[in-house]
């Protein structure tokens, strides 16, 4: 499968549309298109699922090199466009590093709204810096964005030196802005942008010249050949059965984590803000998403009673950020309103206007626990508006040795339950601990 990152200038350049933009041009152009996601977000890989294919996360600190590798060969295509994060060379794990070891060009989004020339001299000098970086990326291309066609177009294009080729622009329409809120943008399935905003957008695409730019990776014949060596996944007839939080609270899951759980369990889903009875199940996934924006009707659930009930009886449950939030005794939301959760994890969370905590993290397990064996270290990520006080007895699972955590800990647990604030992903191995505990069947509901 052959790819393409683009990659902004900075934040809000509007790369999600230029992505969803590309995507439609290529579709409507015959080829089969894999989106995929640079970093940890879960919401631009929401906007690319309108289109159809789950986005494909790809972020070398959560996943590991090899591991990101892995999970480009599982998607599914003729060429993969990948979103990047933030601006290019941002951060220690940026843009240009999972570029650089996917070994895809890049094509740089440009907020062309304000420039003309100045355009050229900016994707110019993002081009140059790769080696002030040290960073073995080729910057190959720009897509200008919010441009008007016309003399608007053609200045930026003939300012471009030959070493950049012009591979299209995205209008300054009002149908092609995605509101935004805490945590980012608007979900896709919330604010999709429409199928006439789309074609305007892919309208003004390059859409042959950008693909051929897209390329097959040097790596990538030979990881294709051992996946293609790995046992097709199959759900053996006695396997346990995981129940999965899904819902406008709960919706924050990473493709890749539901592939691996169907490898070794029956997944069912539930919703616990629409008071969803508990399915029967041998362990709970509760992932992350916006219980704060839902409190009432959660706090009113008799799920989050059920759950409680079978965490004391041993169930194994698993809570990561919003998760988290709804396993501990309270939410107060940022009109000062509280809300009772499960009960089970000792500690009461307060919603902020302004973000708590907003990086990639490493955790050291101090024990054994239900994501990690004593003194495995586990990657993954934060990003949240709410902060944790914990009891004075509670028990943590991980020291922090990168990121916020909770008082400078993460992971609170009790019983066979654990919550923590970080995000991992499947690559992290964290499931399969997990797993393996599910899979030991001694606590069924």
């Amino acid at each position: 499968m052959r790819g393409v990152v683009l990659a902004g200038t900075a934040s809000s350049v509007g790369k999600t549309v230029a992505t969803l933009a590309v995507c439609r041009a290529l579709s409507q152009a015959g080829y089969a298109v894999q989106p995929a996601k640079a970093g940890p977000d879960f919401i631009d890989p929401s906007h690319h699922a309108t289109l159809g294919v789950p986005s494909r996360t790809l972020d070398s600190w959560l996943q590991g090199r090899s591991g990101m590798r892995r999970n480009y060969v599982r998607g599914t295509g003729d060429i993969c466009v990948v979103e990047g994060m933030m601006g290019l060379y941002d951060g220690d794990t940026s843009t240009a590093r999972v570029a650089a070891d996917l070994d895809l060009p890049v094509v740089l989004v440009v907020d062309a709204s304000a420039g003309m020339q100045s355009v050229a001299a900016t994707a110019l000098g993002f081009k140059e810096y790769a080696e002030q970086a040290g960073t073995p990326i080729e910057v190959v291309g720009i897509l200008a964005t919010r441009a008007h066609p016309g003399r608007h177009v053609e200045g930026i294009r003939e300012a471009l030196p030959d070493s950049l080729a012009f591979l299209g622009f995205i209008p300054p329409r009002d149908d092609l802005t995605i509101p935004e809120r805490h945590l980012g943008l608007y979900l896709g399935e919330e604010a999709p942008l429409s199928a006439d905003a789309l074609s305007a957008a892919a309208a003004g695409i390059r859409t042959e010249q950008l693909a051929e730019i897209a390329r097959e990776p040097t790596w990538y014949d030979a990881e294709r050949s051992a996946h293609d060596q790995e046992p097709a996944p199959s759900t053996p007839s006695d396997a346990p059965t995981v129940a999965v939080a899904r819902d406008r609270s709960f919706c924050f899951t990473y493709p890749a984590t539901l592939e691996r759980l169907r490898q070794r369990a029956t997944v069912v889903t539930f919703s616990p803000t629409d008071g969803d009875p508990l399915p029967p199940c041998d362990g709970v996934y509760l992932p992350g998403g916006y219980p704060e924006r839902h409190a009432d009707p959660l706090s009113e659930s008799d799920t989050l009673a059920a759950l409680a009930a079978q965490a004391t009886a041993g169930l194994p449950i698993f809570g990561e950020c919003g998760g988290f939030m709804a396993l501990t005794e309270s939410l107060t939301t940022t009109d000062g309103t509280t809300h009772e959760m499960a009960g089970i994890l000792p500690a009461a969370v307060t919603m902020h206007e302004r973000y708590q905590a907003l990086d990639h993290v490493e955790l050291r397990a101090t024990g054994d626990t239900l994501t990690a064996n004593r003194g495995d270290t586990l990657r993954g990520h934060e990003f949240h508006y709410s902060a944790a006080t914990p009891a004075a007895d509670a028990r943590f699972a991980f020291d922090v040795e990168r990121g916020t955590g909770i008082d400078g800990n993460e992971g609170l647990t009790e019983y066979r339950t654990l919550g923590t604030y970080a995000h991992v992903h499947a690559e992290s191995g964290a499931f399969d601990r997990f797993l393996d505990a599910v899979d030991a069947r001694q606590f069924r509901t």
